[in-house]
């Protein structure tokens, strides 16, 4: 059976984080969903136009704006990912443990930066 790493946090902590966690999850999944929206009303309101990207003057807002969009949804989509794997570390009992030192992870650095891997040390190196 594999040993089970340091308590970082006390259970009151851990549900505070968790409920962070969970809060930032959901305005995250919003944000996707907004986002994805906006990009089908970007490719949707291009696609009835016979816009030339190229040479139509109206074709480089266009370009951007997709470009845009997808930068965000990406960036979005990192992030969820990012909550997704703090929220196993929690389950895991790792939360709060320096992926690096093994050290624990300063709560003002977790409340402020949730989904922190790394003390504060670490994170400097």
């Amino acid at each position: 059976m594999a040993e089970r790493p340091p308590r970082a946090l006390s259970t009151e902590e851990e549900t505070a984080l968790r409920d962070l966690l969970t809060a930032e999850r959901v305005s995250t999944v919003t944000r996707i969903e907004v986002l994805t929206r906006a990009w089908d009303d970007i490719v949707t309101s291009a696609a009835l136009v016979a816009t030339d990207d190229e040479h139509d003057p109206e074709g480089a807002t266009i370009a951007f704006e997709r470009a845009h969009v997808q930068a965000l949804l990406d960036q979005a989509r990192s992030h969820l990912d990012t909550l997704d794997h703090a929220v196993e570390r929690l389950r895991r009992g790792a939360y709060g443990l320096c992926d690096r030192c093994g050290n624990p992870i300063p709560l003002p650095r977790l409340q402020a930066r949730p989904t922190a891997t790394t003390c504060v040390q670490c994170a400097g190196r």
